[in-house]
């Protein structure tokens, strides 16, 4: 979710196409075309901002209609995420601005989509959620936001081995967020926002020790007493 070398991890040349999930290589596809064109990395971010942020709105009715494209809308987000990514990677057109504002855009977009479901669950009157629908969606998408904030400060510090999203069969962690219509289509949005507000926090917690273990792995040792 991240773009410079901080995101990719490896130059183009010694990327391994086999390795990398199955939307990113299609994104890639997709994107070539415009290598030398005046389209920019930041306009691709400016694009799946836009779209996240109508997947976003498509919840806040709480409608099974609505909730459906807002799902449909999201997986559009999510593979437009990469695509940003993937120009700044062949192009060259990469920067710090452009690299914050992906950032930012992926956070925004994360925590606003799971606070509008929370809002959407929460105009239903028949709602068991132990806390206010809104609190739970702000709680699971910040938690989100702070699992991918964290891998990434890992990736900077140890290599992107050590911040590698575990992986199957091209899917990666995040990569869940591609069954939501799934969700909206069988009419369980409820119990998704339940288990993404235990789940979410919990996750965030194991990566911030993991975190923790790799800071601690880059303090200087000390150097050992002299006995005189």
């Amino acid at each position: 979710m991240y773009r410079l070398l901080s995101k990719t991890g490896h130059s183009p040349a010694c990327d391994s196409s086999l390795s990398r999930p199955w939307d990113a290589r299609l994104a890639r596809r997709l994107v070539t075309p415009l290598k030398d064109s005046q389209v920019t990395p930041n306009h691709l971010t400016s694009v799946r901002l836009a779209v996240g942020l109508a997947a976003a709105a498509a919840f806040l009715p709480g409608t099974y209609g609505w909730a459906n494209l807002g799902a449909l809308l999201l997986i559009l987000s999510n593979f437009l995420d990469h695509t940003d990514g993937e120009l700044a990677r062949i192009s060259g057109k990469s920067s710090k601005v452009g690299h914050w504002y992906d950032l930012a855009s992926d956070a925004a977009v994360t925590i606003l989509l799971f606070v509008a479901i929370g809002a959407g669950v929460g105009r239903n009157a028949e709602s068991v959620l132990p806390l206010a629908p809104i609190a739970c969606g702000a709680l699971a998408g910040a938690a989100i936001a702070l699992t991918f904030y964290l891998r990434m400060r890992i990736e900077s510090l140890a290599g992107k081995a050590a911040g590698k999203q575990a992986s199957l069969a091209g899917f990666e962690t995040e990569d869940v967020l591609y069954l939501l219509p799934l969700v909206t289509l069988f009419d369980v949005v409820e119990p998704f926002l339940i288990a993404a507000t235990i789940g979410a926090p919990l996750f965030a917690v194991w990566v911030a020790f993991d975190y923790r273990r790799v800071l601690r792995g880059r303090r200087p040792r000390l150097p050992a007493a002299t006995v005189g």
